[in-house]
């Protein structure tokens, strides 16, 4: 094979060495424009914030609030430390493993460390302090009658991420209930309550 590969004087200096190379440029050539036109392209529709503090406007339990930090400050962040909402928790020192901080965004629970506040503007979010008021929710109710909690701390983020799940599927099942907090840790050990609040509820229809 590799005899007949070779350049010979007759063949007009074309060989299918040279011809696979050839096609092998060609097609990395065209891989590296297509990268860059991608690139240039989310360069030109992704915003990009400086490193100084910028008004951020947001949209929280139905209620228009301003802050100024710098862009790299978690939603977490500004609403307990910048709005002095302070329903979310940080459990895990913002590792995104414990769930303490959980709001809803758009209606889907989402920690709130692990979300700039930047990227929550525009966005309807909800804390646990929505979830109150005169005529609590029933998740907040059914949590006192079965006593789904024990320091506290992981409270207002289990009420939260109940109350997604039940907008998502009122019916829910005990199995779909544990799983849909997968996402949420009580160190007290306080499941039982918590998935009872969840059932109790979802049986109510509420």
């Amino acid at each position: 094979m590799r005899d007949q590969e070779k350049h010979h004087p007759q063949d007009g200096g074309f060989s299918r060495r040279n011809f696979l190379k050839g096609s092998s440029a060609l097609a990395a050539a065209t891989a590296i424009s297509d990268r860059s036109a991608q690139a240039d392209n989310n360069a030109s529709t992704t915003p990009v914030y400086g490193p100084e503090a910028r008004q951020v406007n947001l949209k929280i339990n139905g209620k228009k609030q301003t802050v100024e930090v710098e862009p790299r400050v978690s939603l977490l962040s500004a609403l307990r430390d910048h709005l002095d909402i302070t329903g979310a928790k940080d459990a895990c020192d913002s590792q995104q493993v414990c769930g303490s901080c959980t709001v809803m965004i758009d209606g889907k629970a989402q920690y709130a460390c692990g979300i700039l506040a930047v990227q929550a503007e525009g966005k309807e979010i909800q804390t646990v302090e929505g979830l109150g008021g005169p005529q609590p929710d029933p998740v907040c109710q059914a949590f006192v009658q079965h006593d789904a909690m024990q320091c506290g701390y992981c409270t207002p983020g289990f009420t939260v991420a109940v109350r997604a799940l039940l907008n998502k599927n009122p019916d829910a099942t005990l199995d779909e209930v544990q799983k849909g907090l997968g996402g949420n840790i009580c160190r007290c050990g306080t499941y039982v309550g918590v998935t009872a609040s969840a059932l109790d509820v979802a049986k109510g229809g509420a």
